[in-house]
């Protein structure tokens, strides 16, 4: 009786994707399971459940466990071998990645000073800079978006932020 022709390790079609998924999967279960109980508070007269401070880590680190296990399937069931596969990275220049983490400093380092609809209007206009986005009436959304998510949640969700520095 032979080991060598059929162990767990040949069973994996695609190593990139498995492991991810098992990293994945760890993250969303700290979350899921330690983190957002142990440290997210909810009010002791709650209304709705909806409302609480605890539903969307909730949502977020529930489907993330799910999509972590959906990856990890798909490292055993599905190779990565051909060349026009859509999975594969293409590793863009040196200038895009500096640019993308420029636009993540300016968003979390001016959201309170700026205010969340110019500090994501800017952070947008750096994330299309960063990117082959060429064409002029793209980066209207580059306004559009934040000023329409900002008031959402506002407005909506009833979630304070800063609108603009006073």
């Amino acid at each position: 009786m032979s080991f060598s022709d059929y162990s767990a390790v040949n069973r994996i079609k695609d190593t990139l994707d498995f492991m991810t998924g098992i990293i994945l999967l760890v993250v969303s279960l700290v979350l899921a399971l330690y983190l957002v109980p142990n440290y997210i508070g909810e009010p002791p007269i709650l209304q709705n459940p909806m409302m609480s401070p605890r539903w969307l880590p909730n949502i977020v680190s529930w489907l993330m466990l799910a999509f972590s296990v959906l990856l990890i399937l798909q490292g055993l069931l599905v190779a990565n071998k051909s060349e026009n596969d859509e999975r594969k990275f293409i590793k863009g220049s040196f200038r895009r990645f500096v640019i993308m983490v420029i636009a993540l400093l300016v968003y979390v380092l001016f959201f309170e000073t700026l205010g969340a609809i110019l500090t994501g209007i800017l952070a947008t206009v750096l994330l299309f800079l960063a990117h082959p986005v060429r064409t002029w009436w793209v980066y209207g959304f580059a306004v559009a978006f934040p000023v329409g998510v900002t008031l959402l949640f506002v407005n909506v969700m009833n979630v304070p932020l800063p609108l603009m520095p006073y």
